[in-house]
């Protein structure tokens, strides 16, 4: 996807210790590298990992590389490595027996790599462009997100991109708030079309 702020793509997060890449500072990184520095960020306190050592982020996304209904990505922006992306069934992963689940329901979650340098308008690209990857299966018919009641700045994100609170719901490690959006909402709320 591109927009005014440039172009957002996506890659399977490699899992693998070995799969190192450059970073854009010059030294190879791996992709579990990279995620446990976000993920363990003070910014993103509502991922629930903040005190994860390398091992432990790398287990995590191992268990979601093999898991059949669960899918990992590092989001790219403008080819440098800037968000997280994770694609799930509902009715097997996160949600499971929590909710009504319908046909053609997908979850999703969605993290911005933190930066000193904010762009304006940057996170409500990226979780566009997360939206319009999940909308790229002609099979999904509604995103359905569950973020902690208490973060604001995703439950304003998520307004900005369609979606509409279903309600409260206690899940074992948070009380979340069950939101989805159609098709159609996101069309309309981003005046694109999927």
């Amino acid at each position: 996807m591109t927009n005014d702020l440039g172009t957002f793509t996506t890659r399977p997060l490699d899992p693998s210790p070995s799969s190192q890449r450059r970073s854009s500072r010059g030294g190879p990184i791996s992709d579990v590298e990279l995620v446990h520095s976000w993920v363990t960020h003070p910014k993103a306190s509502f991922w629930l990992m903040g005190d994860a050592k390398l091992q432990d982020v790398e287990r995590e996304y191992m268990a979601i590389a093999a898991h059949p209904h669960h899918d990992a990505f590092i989001g790219l922006y403008d080819g440098e490595p800037a968000f997280l992306m994770e694609r799930y069934d509902p009715t097997e992963v996160e949600l499971k027996g929590l909710y009504d689940a319908e046909p053609g329901d997908i979850g999703m979650h969605f993290l911005v790599a933190p930066t000193d340098t904010p762009l304006h308008g940057f996170t409500l690209g990226v979780i566009t462009a997360v939206m319009e990857a999940m909308f790229a299966d002609p099979s999904v018919r509604r995103v359905v997100v569950e973020p902690d009641v208490r973060n604001s700045a995703v439950h304003a994100l998520n307004k900005a991109v369609g979606f509409e609170v279903l309600c409260e719901m206690a899940k074992p490690e948070k009380t979340a708030l069950l939101s989805v959006c159609t098709r159609e909402q996101f069309a309309a709320a981003t005046g694109g079309g999927v």
